[in-house]
């Protein structure tokens, strides 16, 4: 028996009762409920006194908590978890709700690009929430590229691949680089990755350097490798793009200024995408929705948000990204988890079918 199924066992109806409607109130509501105000909801006649009882047997469980010494009770991240897999029913989405996020995604010669921009935006909007995604990433074989030293020690490598489409990455410059050696670095990349993918760049580049070490300078060795290790990723290769919308809409939502700080500090750690592989990682395992509440991801343990999020896939069932909807954790996931599905499945019928898919961009 799981821990979930093994908790909803040791509760009796009445105090089954008295959790799932704390817990729909609260989430309706966003303020801790009362004895009083459960009391009016019960379907038989129960006093304040009584309901008090049995809210203090589930909080000696951990699964609700008074955030203040007189007030009423809200439910733990342990509790919002209890609900989640074992009250909460799941239905589909809302006719209006998918009518909007059709229209939103309807227009499929659009670029991949443009239609994952609309789908955040549709998500952020409908929700109310912010949202993100995560954009596959272009695997386009490389037609040329080109290297411009920037004024703060780093250089810009200007990357075309053959089917036009145009990337700018930003690496370190190695120290003591001169002009004549970046240019030769620059010809032996464009010598030796023309026709290749970034992903297939990084392992080639290292065997043609040992094969190649008298073509080159130690300079100009170390921009190549530097910079085709920039690339390529390390080991957050293949992540994709990271598109966020509706972060004011998460800033409104917090009632302190710990709390905006928390929401600004999570978001500075999107922008620099410093775990979008974690969020992938999220996804990834099976297929579906998944719900993440507080610190059971390391993503939101500072800001004390929920993420719902599910993986979309190629026409090779390949995870290729995701999306979904951060928001605070009284979030109507009932009404979120089917809108988050439903954009889901139809951004992977795009990706897989559009003629848009061509125009990825990464």
């Amino acid at each position: 028996m799981s821990s979930t199924a093994a908790t909803i066992a040791s509760l009796d109806s009445r105090s089954r009762e008295i959790f799932r409607r704390l817990v729909e109130t609260f989430l309706e509501q966003g303020d801790p409920v009362g004895s009083r105000t459960l009391s009016k909801q019960m379907d038989d006649p129960l006093s304040p006194a009584s309901i008090r009882n049995v809210m203090q047997d589930l909080e000696s469980m951990g699964l609700i908590s008074a955030p203040h010494t007189s007030a009423g009770r809200i439910p733990t991240q342990h509790g919002l978890r209890l609900f989640l897999d074992g009250f909460l029913q799941i239905g589909d989405i809302a006719a209006q709700e998918r009518q909007a996020i059709e229209a939103a995604l309807r227009d499929e010669d659009r670029s991949i690009e443009h239609l994952l921009d609309e789908a955040s935006t549709a998500l952020s909007g409908l929700s109310q929430c912010a949202s993100l995604v995560i954009a596959p990433t272009q695997d386009a074989p490389i037609d040329h590229i080109e290297v411009a030293p920037l004024n703060d020690g780093r250089a810009m490598a200007i990357i075309v691949t053959a089917d036009g489409n145009v990337e700018n990455r930003l690496f370190q410059l190695p120290p003591g680089m001169t002009p004549s050696a970046m240019t030769t670095a620059t010809n032996f990349l464009n010598a030796h990755l023309r026709g290749k993918t970034l992903s297939e760049s990084k392992n080639a580049i290292a065997r043609t350097i040992e094969q190649s070490r008298a073509e080159l300078d130690t300079a100009a060795q170390a921009l190549v490798e530097s910079g085709v290790a920039e690339w390529g990723g390390g080991d957050r290769s293949g992540t994709g793009n990271l598109i966020v919308r509706g972060l004011s809409n998460l800033l409104s939502d917090s009632g302190t200024l710990n709390e905006i700080e928390s929401v600004r500090m999570l978001f500075d750690d999107l922008e620099r995408k410093r775990d979008l592989a974690q969020l992938l990682e999220l996804a990834e395992d099976g297929e579906g929705v998944r719900v993440f509440i507080g610190a059971e991801s390391k993503l939101f343990s500072h800001s004390g948000s929920a993420l719902v999020i599910s993986p979309y896939m190629d026409e090779s069932r390949r995870i290729v990204g995701a999306l979904g909807v951060i928001g605070p954790t009284r979030l109507n996931y009932a009404r979120i988890m089917p809108m988050v599905d439903f954009t889901a499945k139809m951004v992977g019928k795009l990706v897989s079918g559009s003629p848009a898919k061509r125009n990825i961009k990464g």
